[in-house]
């Protein structure tokens, strides 16, 4: 597991289980909100990932947590996803997720440049720009787009805290394992999140499907999936673990397609292709993308 080479592919794997989680949500009885879906996820995988953190000793280090690194990691993933429904719900699907999701890499890697004194390469451009366009035609529906400014600008804080929370975890792997980093994380934004339990409910959760979505969201499409991410972001540089993580989209539209029936266009195929070029691009030839030091 530490190879880095494989580095891209555990990335990769954690990007298409959280690509899941759209079409997992899908499936939840009515009455089953956003906001509390996104509570349970990060509570149940949150436990999960502690019990297996307590289990493998991995809090045994000596090394102590820094305790803005880690509120300022908690408070972005808590943040990231009542920002990201605010925008699908005022500026649209298609709209929000493009903005959201496309402006991730340029923000992590503008985060990296001035934080972390990094910069990505020519090779990370090229396919940072073909997974945005990617991530644009994949969405494009081929008919008029209203554009609500405030939801673009909470799309935005959307795509800044997913940077922000990069970043910060990124921190956070180089002195403790990775199981231990996502644990804390992720039981701190279910606590910061709990409130929107008790606001929604929770009948939903006590019917088998319901029960079935919520460990499937929280064992596999987060307990899961972080602990690959994270696996694989304590090895490569954040802005091309970011980019990489963009087969989220791509996993999302493909099941759309296969499992929900949703229809296939040019502009699916195109961003595709598109996206693929980009993920590709980066994950082939790991050991040659390098950053440079600007200082």
């Amino acid at each position: 597991m530490s190879n880095k080479s494989f580095a891209p592919l555990f990335v990769l794997i954690g990007a298409i289980l959280w690509g899941t989680t759209g079409t997992a949500q899908s499936f939840a009885p009515e009455g089953a909100s956003p906001g509390a879906i996104g509570a349970i996820r990060l509570a149940i995988g949150g436990l999960a990932l502690l019990l297996l953190a307590i289990i493998r000793g991995s809090y045994r280090s000596q090394e102590k947590w820094p305790k803005l690194i880690v509120v300022l990691a908690t408070v972005s993933m808590a943040a990231y996803q009542p920002f990201f429904f605010a925008a699908v719900a005022k500026t649209g699907v298609a709209v929000g997720t493009v903005v959201t999701i496309g402006s991730v890499p340029v923000l992590t890697g503008i985060l990296g440049f001035f934080f972390k004194k990094e910069r990505p390469g020519k090779r990370w451009a090229v396919a940072t720009m073909l997974a945005i366009v990617g991530c644009i035609f994949l969405f494009a529906k081929g008919g008029s787009i209203s554009l609500q400014p405030l939801g673009v600008i909470l799309a935005l804080l959307a795509g800044l805290a997913y940077a922000t929370y990069a970043i910060s975890s990124k921190e956070l792997l180089q002195n403790h394992p990775p199981d231990a980093v996502i644990a804390t994380t992720c039981c701190l934004s279910a606590v910061l999140l709990s409130p929107l339990l008790f606001v929604n409910g929770l009948g939903w959760l006590e019917t088998p499907r319901g029960l079935a979505v919520g460990l499937y969201l929280g064992l596999i499409a987060s307990a899961l999936a972080y602990m690959i991410y994270a696996t694989g972001l304590a090895s490569i540089p954040v802005a091309t673990a970011v980019t990489l993580s963009l087969a989220e989209p791509l996993t999302a539209a493909l099941l759309g397609i296969l499992v929900l029936d949703e229809r296939f266009t040019f502009y699916t195929l195109f961003g595709v292709v598109s996206l693929l070029m980009g993920l590709l691009l980066l994950s082939l030839k790991p050991s040659s993308i390098k950053f440079r030091s600007v200082v």
